[in-house]
């Protein structure tokens, strides 16, 4: 197919959005693929669409190769199932709720389980019918309350999701290591760079959990490796190898001291260091974070979190602890409406004192001694011991995962890292099925409650990160596998037997089974070839000044080396580097 830019709905912008952060998001508005429709919602233009469909065929292909079967699912939903498993309520502000003109609730579905479930519990009732995976490419809605990055963040996006049934968790541990392996193809057809970590499985429930993370500065997601080990983890998943308890009969009494001005860590090390014998820093105190949280359904409960004062309170951390739950900071007026939090001498015993909930890092064990908060204006006590001057009501991974942490396997350092969530992978089981009793008869003639598996890919995300990872400071370089073109052709001369040349070149390179874009503008050789950066199309033809000798130029946009050759020799050179 010949696609001329002549006619192509294509314009390419020289300076970046005002809104955009991230190269992606510059590259692919300036490029002519998507365009902002509104916050987090992007149209997709023709050569947009020809990369979001390229990522799509890749991942479709690896589906029906693992025995997927494509249905789509409407993504207007009723309330109803979400009531069901409690996600209605769990989903938050996330949630595209609406009604219709009944005043019917409804919703925009940001995943499909209760459906699935529903789907497989009206059609199959025999154990002869599993298992089976089925898999949608769809449009997927969530309110998200700052979207960013363009299409890497979005309130709409694309996604495949598919569900497998299975008998037992037998079953579902072979349909859950052949989504793993699928995945793993379709990253590396796409040529992105990815690590699986290990994951909290949040909202959707169920054991087993792995994030694919596709490596990148700008991304979201902060996880952790192990390098002496191979181990790697969301930082939400990892957990903190706890201290033994100590014995504390022999520890002296806790004290409480004056301590003016010093509402915070830095200054409470300081008083330390200036008033008691020895050296002090920050992890020898108890910084407490004060929040309230929400069960789903519930009232606002205040709750401690207490952590080395050496330490942050990483909220992502915080939520997937806590979730389904809402977590919020308390405001001023949560303060103010509870006097016996005093701002930055907060301890333990008041929160006890007063019903509030106290949860823990696990570094903070039975019998570590701890410089904290005594509850009093201008002072902190000293010496208080965990397990014996107070004992907290569990204990909480909220605390932040730093480079030199110990990993949890025990076998060296954890390095941090960033990267962008690009599927995520779930051993349900029961879950659901247990919800909506998605029951068949088994080979007995009993029933067999069905064991579910999760698995997502973020098709409209892997677009932006593959532009994250693949380009440079002209424009983007995509793969051959999505690129939205398999040769760009460039007329680079006004000259009428130059202009007739590169139409022969592009009606052969058509008749070899390649897609072509001819730049056939009314423009100068300057203006195409930067457009042609731009663009990315990895292999570049230009017919230009060496035509009338007789050759063309062959370009690899990934490369950036550049290549004469005959004429004659031109398409079997160019159908040679698209298939290389």
């Amino acid at each position: 197919m010949i696609t001329r830019m002549s006619t192509l709905f294509l314009r390419t912008l020289r300076d970046d959005p005002a809104d955009a952060e991230v190269p992606s998001h510059k590259l692919l508005v300036r490029a002519g693929y998507v365009r902002r429709a509104a916050p987090g919602v992007y149209s997709w233009l023709p050569l947009g669409l020809r990369v979001l469909k390229a990522v799509e065929k890749v991942v479709r292909e690896e589906m029906n190769a693992i025995g997927g079967q494509e249905i789509l699912l409407p993504a207007l939903l009723p309330r109803e199932p979400y009531d069901t498993t409690g996600r209605w309520t769990e989903y938050g502000d996330a949630l595209f709720r609406i009604k219709d003109r009944k005043g019917v609730d409804m919703l925009l579905g940001p995943t499909h389980e209760e459906l699935f479930s529903l789907l497989v519990k009206s059609e199959y009732s025999s154990y002869k019918d599993l298992p089976v995976t089925l898999y949608q490419i769809q449009t997927k809605y969530r309110d998200e309350e700052r979207p960013r990055a363009g299409i890497l963040r979005g309130r709409e996006f694309v996604m495949k999701d598919s569900y497998s049934f299975d008998l037992d968790d037998d079953g579902l541990k072979a349909s859950y290591d052949a989504h793993r392996e699928a995945y793993q193809r379709i990253f590396d057809r796409l040529q992105v760079a990815y690590v699986i970590v290990a994951a909290t499985s949040g909202a959707m429930g169920g054991s087993a959990s792995e994030e694919f993370l596709a490596e990148s500065e700008v991304g979201e997601d902060t996880y952790v490796r192990c390098i002496e080990s191979g181990y790697a983890a969301n930082v939400e998943a990892v957990v903190t190898p706890a201290p033994e308890p100590v014995p504390f009969d022999d520890l002296p009494e806790a004290v409480v001291h004056e301590t003016p001005d010093t509402p915070t860590i830095e200054t409470l090390v300081a008083w330390a260091n200036a008033t008691l014998d020895g050296s002090y820093d920050a992890a020898d105190t108890l910084k407490n974070v004060l929040v309230k949280v929400r069960e789903p359904g519930g009232e606002w409960q205040i709750t401690g979190i207490g952590v080395p004062g050496s330490r942050e309170v990483d909220f992502k951390r915080l939520e997937a602890s806590l979730e389904p739950a809402e977590v919020e900071l308390l405001t001023d007026a949560d303060f103010a409406a509870n006097p016996f939090l005093v701002k930055g001498y907060i301890g333990p015993k008041a929160l006890a004192a007063n019903g509030a909930r106290y949860l823990v890092d696990p570094r903070v064990a039975d019998g570590t001694s701890w410089i904290t908060g005594a509850d009093e204006q201008g002072r902190h006590v000293v010496g208080l011991v965990a397990g014996r001057d107070f004992t907290p009501d569990g204990t909480i991974e909220a605390a932040e995962v730093v480079d030199g942490d110990p990993s949890p396997d025990g076998k060296g350092p954890l390095v941090a890292a960033r990267g962008i969530e690009i599927g995520h992978i779930f051993q349900l089981g029961q879950k659901y099925t247990e919800a909506f009793e998605v029951d068949v008869l088994g080979e007995s003639g009993k029933p067999v409650r069905l064991t579910m598996g999760s698995y997502g890919v973020g098709v409209s995300r892997l677009v932006a990160v593959l532009a994250e990872q693949h380009h440079d400071d002209k424009g983007l370089r995509w793969p051959k596998s999505v690129s939205p073109f398999d040769v760009h052709l460039v007329i680079a001369n006004k000259d009428d037997a130059a202009v007739t040349g590169a139409n022969d070149l592009a009606a052969e390179l058509d008749s070899a089974g390649l897609d072509v874009v001819l730049d056939d503008r009314k423009a100068s050789p300057g203006v195409k070839f930067k457009d042609a950066e731009l663009l990315g199309v990895p292999t570049v033809v230009v017919v230009g000044r060496g035509y009338a000798a007789g050759t063309v130029e062959i370009r690899d946009r990934f490369s950036g080396e550049a290549i004469e050759v005959p004429v004659g020799d031109a398409v079997a050179q160019v159908v040679a580097a698209v298939r290389s």
